[in-house]
């Protein structure tokens, strides 16, 4: 008898001591994955009990709370055009949990921030409600909304993308196809309105100029070049204009743009080949750097890095370079390098700034409920990736480039198109535009997928550029902001 009672208790202790640790475990070192996770339904209605705080953006209100039933209060979008900005702004919903900056910023939005504790403090010791506080993002409404519409009424699919290079404040970030978060957080139309959306073709939910990251094509020249600029190479330098090139090792050859020579040459200068995009240039130069001189100059630029923007982020890659072949494909954007809008948008602007890359933001600063600051952002600069001599080259090369997509003059805009092809043979390229504008202060990427309906021919000057132009010249509107 003794024994069975000493195995009871035995065991009765052993599962208490289980449970003890369990308890300890969750609490101690998973409370935030718990507390904090977007499906907690006791979070939401904590959430829910007090006036969220705003989200806004030169002067518009994004994300707004109302008094609703029963104590709780209700989110809604009130911008004239919520799609635009709900890949930034996100939702946040009962039943389907919260996205973009409402789920990266919600304990600020919601007042649990542990650098509110004094306010919270303070509307204690005086009774008044407890509120958010509101979150102030960079974007500039002309800007992102001239980018979201190019985009949707072209019907294209794909992402555009501001940056002022100097600080590295991002003015637009539109991504297409897009949603309407109103009805995803109505209780009454929700379960439609997220079914909708979930079946809705091009993945509508996902920050496409953040999350997603494609072959960039001609335009990750900029990269190869000034890898080539700091390793001997100048705008003079001799590089082949043959129609097409043998790949190292293999019997593959790679052509330029429609099997021509470059320029009508079989050698041209370097300019030349940047201003026409010549593949087999960048694929000769490529190889005679080595995968060292390319690796790094892409890491200096930001490929395959992130950034802690408040929205989901892809880290984009170079890939793996296992020998001059790869190499070679590599440095014409093709093979297995990545990229997402941002961090072409962040290269642009890299070399805008002198060859030195500022670290993007979206949110601007913290304020209370009275719109008193309480936190402001700081700028960050990431690292020096050229320097301003080869920046100067790489600006000019971008100019000459610019010339020849723009049909001849001078527009003020420095730029690389890029088409880069995916999937199997016969698929539509991807096509990319990126540029700048030294005297505003501006840089931009666009991508748009599968050539925008315009078939294998697709280029990016042809389906890319106007975009990047429009949003250029929307974002140099201050009066926008």
């Amino acid at each position: 008898m003794n024994r069975s009672i000493r195995l009871v208790a035995g065991f009765a202790l052993l599962l208490t001591l289980v449970l003890l640790a369990n308890l300890t475990v969750i609490q101690a070192f998973r409370e935030d994955e718990y507390a904090n996770n977007a499906l907690n339904q006791r979070g939401f209605l904590e959430m829910k009990s007090i006036p969220r705080g705003q989200i806004a953006t030169g002067g518009m209100v994004l994300a707004a709370s109302r008094a609703g039933a029963e104590g709780f209060y209700d989110r809604s979008y009130p911008a004239d055009n919520p799609a635009a900005y709900a890949s930034v702004v996100g939702y946040l919903s009962d039943q389907y949990g919260a996205s973009g900056i409402e789920a990266s910023y919600n304990q600020v939005l919601n007042g649990t921030d542990d650098a509110l504790a004094t306010s919270r403090w303070w509307d204690t010791i005086t009774g008044k409600e407890t509120a958010g506080a509101n979150v102030e993002l960079t974007l500039n409404p002309n800007a992102q909304q001239v980018a979201h519409q190019q985009l949707v009424a072209n019907g294209y699919e794909g992402a555009a993308v501001a940056l002022r290079p100097s600080t590295g404040e991002v003015l637009a970030m539109a991504s297409s196809p897009s949603f309407d978060p109103n009805p995803i957080v109505n209780d009454a139309t929700a379960e439609q309105a997220w079914a909708e959306v979930n079946n809705q073709p091009g993945n509508p939910l996902i920050n496409h100029a953040s999350q997603e990251t494609l072959p960039p094509g001609s335009i990750f020249k900029i990269i190869t070049t000034a890898a080539g600029l700091q390793n001997g190479y100048s705008a003079d330098s001799r590089v082949t204009g043959a129609s097409e090139i043998t790949l190292p090792g293999t019997e593959t050859t790679l052509t330029n743009y429609g099997g021509q020579t470059c320029g009508g040459s079989e050698e041209v200068s370097l300019e030349t080949a940047f201003a026409l995009s010549c593949n087999t240039a960048f694929v000769e130069m490529g190889v005679d750097m080595g995968p060292d001189a390319l690796r790094q100059s892409a890491e200096a630029f930001g490929v395959g890095e992130t950034y802690d923007l408040g929205v989901p982020m892809a880290s984009g890659s170079l890939g793996e370079l296992p020998d001059a072949a790869a190499l070679g494909q590599s440095a014409i954007g093709q093979y297995d390098v990545t990229m997402s809008a941002l961090q072409a948008a962040v290269m642009a602007a890299t070399v805008a700034n002198d060859g030195l890359r500022m670290e993007p933001y979206l949110v601007d600063r913290i304020t209370g409920t009275d719109l008193r600051e309480l936190r402001s952002h700081d700028t960050h600069e990431v690292t020096q990736a050229v320097s301003p001599e080869i920046a100067d080259q790489l600006t000019d090369l971008m100019f000459a480039s610019e010339r020849n997509t723009a049909g001849g003059g001078d527009n003020g805009i420095a730029s690389k198109t890029g088409t880069a092809e995916h999937g199997p043979e016969g698929t539509p390229p991807h096509t990319w535009y990126v540029a700048f504008d030294p005297d505003a202060d501006v840089a931009v990427a666009v991508v748009v997928k599968n050539g925008g309906g315009y078939g294998t021919t697709a280029t990016g000057g042809q389906v890319a550029s106007p975009i990047g132009r429009a949003v250029l010249d929307a974002a140099r509107n201050e009066g926008g902001q």
